[in-house]
């Protein structure tokens, strides 16, 4: 494998993603536009922030002369799926390591099952353990278990890193100048702190969390300082609209989703970007954004892959 590896020239993405205005009453009433920024159209393997977030680690990983790929995930894992893809497409051979070991004997659900297809070794690992990934010890362990003798590049868990940072910067520069707010869905927080610094205060970033718990402002603040030097861009976190946490669903959640798509003809996830435009709307309906506002949504992942 080259070190050199051209991510761009060997996957062909589409970049950048193209804008969509949507005609929508619930944000014209109150003197707003609406943009979705279409990075699912990216790549029909590796979508939006999972392209621009593992991009930058896989031209490291081929620098290193690392073959093998190791991450983290749970069952859904929309970042196992994108990484077991980038193996297949590009030749790394890749393990995921997935939350819960009560599910080593079970079928695969499709999203694993899709892993599994592409060339992905799955290791299911209790929950405790899972928790403690990070510590230096267990990961060692993890390792040593997964991958005996062999040189692993470890991308973490949704792939955000100071790398997956950098890779969002231009998410950000992209929308410069087109949007005055952005709004996106937030797991672990790489993709809100490239999209902030990119947009450099030409605009501000609103990012909705997935999941429960009020632990990212700290992730992605210090994200952007492993990758920027410090906090930079105008951006905050909006965590009403989790509907429980990670993969979870409400009644309103769900009227909101079936509702946009038969309005605009467009099937969300409903894990991440479903969360996030919901967010967005209840915001526009609540008057939060002056009249003459641009609001754009970053439409993260492909259709509809809830649970």
């Amino acid at each position: 494998m080259s070190p050199y590896l051209d991510v761009e020239s060997a996957l062909r993405p589409r970049l950048p993603s193209p804008v969509w205005e949507v005609r929508d009453g619930r944000f014209a009433r109150r003197g707003v536009r609406l943009l979705l920024k279409r990075d699912d159209l990216i790549h029909p393997d590796l979508p939006g922030n999972k392209w621009r977030k593992l991009a930058p680690n896989l031209r490291a990983a081929a620098a290193a002369g690392r073959r093998t790929l190791l991450t983290f995930g749970g069952a859904y894992s929309n970042h196992l799926r994108a990484t077991a893809a980038a193996g297949r497409l590009l030749g790394f051979a890749t393990i995921g390591v997935v939350r819960g070991d009560e599910l080593a004997g079970r079928p695969l659900n499709p999203s694993l099952a899709q892993c599994a297809a592409d060339g992905m070794r799955l290791v299911f690992v209790s929950r405790g353990t899972y928790r403690r990934k990070a510590e230096p010890a267990v990961l060692a362990e993890l390792l040593d278990a997964a991958a005996p003798g062999e040189e692993c590049f470890v991308i973490p868990e949704g792939g955000s890193n100071a790398a997956a940072a950098a890779g969002c910067l231009s998410l950000g520069r992209e929308l410069r100048g087109v949007a005055d707010v952005v709004a996106v869905a937030c797991g672990t927080g790489g993709t809100l702190a490239g999209l902030a610094a990119g947009l450099a205060g030409a605009g501000s970033a609103i990012g909705f969390p997935v999941l429960r718990g009020g632990f990212l402002a700290d992730e992605v603040e210090s994200l952007q300082r492993a990758a920027f030097g410090s906090r930079c861009g105008d951006w905050r976190l909006d965590e009403r609209f989790h509907c429980g946490g990670y993969a979870k669903r409400s009644a309103g959640l769900d009227a909101f989703t079936d509702d946009f798509a038969a309005r605009h003809g467009l099937p969300l996830d409903r894990v991440y970007v479903a969360k996030a435009l919901y967010g967005l709307t209840t915001l526009a309906e609540e008057s939060a954004f002056p009249r003459g506002t641009t609001l754009a949504a970053v439409i993260t992942g492909h259709g509809d892959t809830a649970p």
